[in-house]
């Protein structure tokens, strides 16, 4: 049924249970499954033109985030008898929703996975849910675990 999964990985423990439960669709699928890790754009704008070391800097701890999280993915696709085939993927200069959402639909995938950190009330309204915007934005169909 499923052909291509994107998960979209963080670090989290959220997403690292997403990441097991993607793996597994993609095994029992024969699905190629390709890890998402979108860098939030860089916060200070007006510092970073003054300083570029802080940008050098966030950029540097992101794309070592992005490592770890694409390292977990790609352990879980290698354990067992069938592995999974894997594609990484790094996406920048764009909300983390969006990234998610733009290259689910540009490699034609027919599957998101991603974890929600189950925040409810004030936390949620206040932080924002990376999954419900991608659930609103994805003509892709979503699943979220949690």
């Amino acid at each position: 049924m499923f052909k291509h999964i994107v998960i979209a990985t963080d670090g989290s423990p959220a997403s690292e249970h997403a990441a097991q439960l993607a793996v597994g669709l993609a095994r029992a699928h024969g699905a190629k499954l390709t890890a998402v890790y979108v860098v939030d754009p860089y916060p200070y704008l007006g510092v970073g033109e003054i300083n570029p070391m802080g940008f050098q800097s966030y950029m540097s701890a992101a794309q070592a985030q992005a490592s770890q999280a694409h390292a977990y993915v790609e352990t879980l696709c290698k354990q067992g008898d069938h592995p999974v085939a894997l594609e990484v993927r790094l996406v920048e200069e764009v909300g983390a929703a969006s990234g998610i959402v733009q290259t689910a639909e540009a490699l034609g995938a027919d599957l998101i996975v991603l974890g929600s950190h189950g925040r409810s009330g004030i936390a949620r309204l206040m932080l924002g849910s990376v999954s419900t915007k991608v659930v609103a934005e994805s003509k892709v169909p979503v699943l979220v675990t949690r």
